[in-house]
């Protein structure tokens, strides 16, 4: 017998992320590991809880993030990307409504999902795609440089991307060290490589505070100062709308990126009066209502980290010491893993007075030569 839930229980059990009027399956290609939290393990209990089907396949399979001081695993090969993909094709169950991709180990793999994205978008052109291009970060690759090329072949395809500062900086050929540059690359994605939706992730602070409105800067501390500029991090979504004009971007202030629950949370305006509105925000285009989500959803589940990983004793950060004794960094770094099933109740909100809209930067297109 099947039960159908209610649509009050629906709401109540926070499954609102999945309408009822909308399809409801994704297909997660990232990395996995056993412990912790990370790449498909930050991305598929999340958007479940948000009421979500989810179908993984992982990309790598490793015992551990490799932030810690050792790992091990092995990387899912071209040919077994393949006969997975084809396996699931054939036995009708590749029948994604959404489909989030994120680490590829190399480029004969990215190759792979490069052709599926092609697959899939001709079958299903109502089909949202979110690329999250990972390459690297802090000016280092994490991935061969010959991704790069088929990363940016998958750009047009894709209805969202979400680089950080330096992925943005490789994937544009634009180097970003102020506003200039980050218009040009931002204009370079939209126009050069048709993605209509391009949200940049950890962006410090320091790159672009002295060309920040005052009204998007951190808040002022109770005695008047304000923090170190060091310890804050930006996110900047801009889109593209139907007249293929640069819609003004619109940014916030925040601790952390937001990758893994965009896809969750964006929503394409209603085509007409009689469509249901209820899960687009009246006051934000669809891609700052997503990042909205997403931004505050996960400054939540960091603070929850933060607190929990607080009340326990742990060795300090030595470099010299965490050489000799790799124990103190895997000590620290399994504290710090992300509190995502303590924080379950995050991601099963419908409505939550705690999500902070982005707010639009006046004026950030102005002068656009």
């Amino acid at each position: 017998m099947t039960i159908q839930p209610k649509d009050e229980d629906r709401e109540e059990n926070g499954l609102g992320g999945c309408p009822l009027t909308v399809p409801c399956r994704v297909l997660s290609i990232q990395s996995h590991v056993a412990f912790g939290y990370v790449g498909g393990k930050a991305a598929v209990f999340p958007l479940q809880c948000m009421g979500y089907d989810v179908d993984f396949v992982s990309t790598v399979n490793f015992s551990n993030h490799t932030g810690y001081g050792r790992f091990g695993g092995t990387k899912t090969s071209a040919e077994e990307l393949t006969c997975i993909l084809d396996s699931m094709q054939q036995s009708g169950v590749l029948v994604p409504d959404r489909l989030l991709t994120g680490y590829v180990p190399n480029a004969e793999s990215l190759a792979i999902v490069h052709e599926l994205v092609k697959k899939l978008k001709s079958s299903h052109p109502n089909l949202v795609y979110l690329l999250d291009p990972v390459l690297g970060d802090s000016g280092k690759l994490y991935v061969s440089e010959t991704c790069i090329s088929v990363y940016r072949q998958m750009l047009p395809l894709a209805n969202i991307i979400t680089p950080n500062w330096f992925e943005a900086e490789v994937l544009a050929g634009v180097s970003l060290t102020d506003l200039a540059s980050l218009r040009a690359s931002l204009r370079r994605l939209h126009t050069l490589y048709h993605v209509p939706n391009v949200v940049i992730s950890s962006i410090p602070l320091s790159k672009i505070s002295a060309v920040l409105p005052s009204y998007l800067h951190p808040p002022m501390q109770p005695n008047g100062s304000m923090d170190d500029e060091r310890s804050y991090l930006i996110c900047i979504a801009s889109s593209v709308n139907d007249n293929d004009d640069m819609e003004k971007g619109t940014l916030s202030t925040v601790y952390a990126g937001c990758v893994e629950l965009l896809p969750g949370h964006f929503h394409s305006p209603p085509k007409s009066a009689t469509e249901p509105s209820s899960t687009v925000s009246k006051s934000l285009p669809p891609l700052a209502y997503a990042a909205s989500h997403a931004l505050s959803k996960t400054h939540a589940i960091l603070t929850l980290t933060h607190e929990s990983a607080s009340t326990l004793s742990l060795p300090s950060t030595d470099d010299e010491l965490d050489a000799r004794e790799p124990d103190r960094k895997n000590k620290r770094m399994k504290s710090r893993e992300l509190r995502i099933i303590q924080g379950q109740y995050i991601f099963r909100r419908k409505e939550w007075d705690g999500v902070t809209k982005m707010s639009l930067w006046e004026g950030f297109w102005d002068d656009l030569n």
